[in-house]
């Protein structure tokens, strides 16, 4: 798993590091092998799935507040169905929960233990790790868009969607300076993210890998 490979290529300060950072299951070093895009990837203006503060509450979500000198757009428009819905509604708060644990610098940080299980669980431990040995943190405006929601049986599902990174910068803890970089076509994510439903009725993240460059995620 490589939640934010663009970003993560800005935190390498050595070939030894560069590998480490990159052995998380991401596809970053492959052509986009589709060249259609996604509907929506140029768009700004829907508004997101947010979970209700009733289901929040009954289902112990954690509280995720994050610095000012960070900004989510999710364009993730209510579909309707009452499981997309909630799938949509708890990723957004995965997404958030991970940037967590790196404001916290802590790579066991609990919000986002409660939505990642397993290998993404694993994964985006060292994920975080790596952000921690570097002293870094992020900052800057992240936008998500053009999510694709499939439902399967017994209480699992599969969502794909993409990132804009082009204004998301990792930030030296050091000199509380942000390293900025220019946008390429690296800076659009692609994410396929595998989910189960667990006892409290909380879509948890199951597996997760991601493609930088991606065509589809492109304007």
């Amino acid at each position: 798993m490589n939640r934010r490979p663009t970003l993560l290529a800005a935190l390498t300060l050595t070939a030894a590091a560069a590998l480490t950072l990159s052995a998380c299951g991401s596809d970053d070093s492959s052509a986009p092998k589709d060249n259609d895009k996604i509907a929506g990837a140029d768009t700004g203006d829907k508004a997101s799935a947010s979970p209700s503060s009733s289901a929040a509450d009954s289902a112990g979500r954690p509280n995720i507040e994050l610095p000012s000198d960070l900004s989510y757009t999710f364009d993730w428009p209510k579909t309707g169905d009452k499981d997309k819905d909630a799938i949509l509604a708890d990723s957004e708060q995965s997404i958030k929960a991970v940037d967590l644990a790196i404001v916290n610098q802590n790579a066991l940080d609990k919000a986002y233990l409660y939505y990642y299980e397993g290998e993404a669980a694993a994964s985006t431990e060292k994920f975080v790790q790596n952000y921690v040995d570097h002293k870094a943190a992020i900052t800057g405006a992240y936008r998500f868009y053009a999510p694709q929601v499939a439902v399967g049986k017994g209480g699992t599902a599969s969502l794909s969607y993409c990132e804009d990174q082009g204004k998301a910068y990792v930030k030296d803890l050091k000199t509380n300076k942000a390293k900025k970089t220019e946008v390429t076509a690296k800076s659009y994510v692609i994410y396929h993210t595998s989910l189960k439903k667990n006892d409290k009725g909380v879509w948890e993240i199951q597996k997760m890998v991601s493609q930088s460059g991606s065509r589809k995620c492109q304007p």
